[in-house]
């Protein structure tokens, strides 16, 4: 889903013009992003440079934070050769309890798509492997016919 979709979507359910929305919208994620840069500037400033350095914690939503990650060595998978990797700023993301508890009931319901015909033709070129995955985690694999 892109902000454009979300900004349509928004706006049919509260009866704001597209145009309203989308400056809510945006402006909501400028003041999340505002907010991370300007709380990591002032704890950096203080002098507290390690662990969580901005965070922004949105009820039943989830926390964004900014951490920083240290300067390591890593392998160029093409060549092998090894680099540097310099220190930098991340941003993660850890859902809310509301968000995860949500996602992982999507686990436990049924698959709608499950046993569908997706060639059009009546012989399907993806066969369902979930019952041989169902006991190593719940997974459901898909092979479509590319092995």
């Amino acid at each position: 889903m892109t902000k454009k979709e979300i900004v349509k979507t928004i706006s049919e359910e509260i009866g704001l013009t597209q145009l309203k929305t989308k400056e809510i919208v945006q402006r909501t994620f400028d003041a999340i992003v505002e907010t991370l840069v300007e709380e990591t500037k002032r704890r950096l400033e203080k002098g507290s440079g390690d662990g969580t350095l901005g965070r922004i914690e949105l009820r039943n939503f989830g926390v964004f934070e900014v951490k920083k990650r240290a300067a390591r060595k890593a392998r160029n998978p093409r060549t092998g050769e090894r680099v540097d990797v310099e220190e930098k700023f991340v941003v993660t993301f850890k859902p809310g309890k509301e968000m995860e508890e949500r996602i992982r009931q999507l686990s436990s319901a049924p698959d709608e798509n499950a046993g569908q015909d997706f060639s059009g033709s009546g012989n399907s070129a993806m066969s369902d492997t979930s019952s041989a995955n169902d006991a190593a985690g719940g997974r459901t694999d898909y092979n479509y016919g590319n092995s």
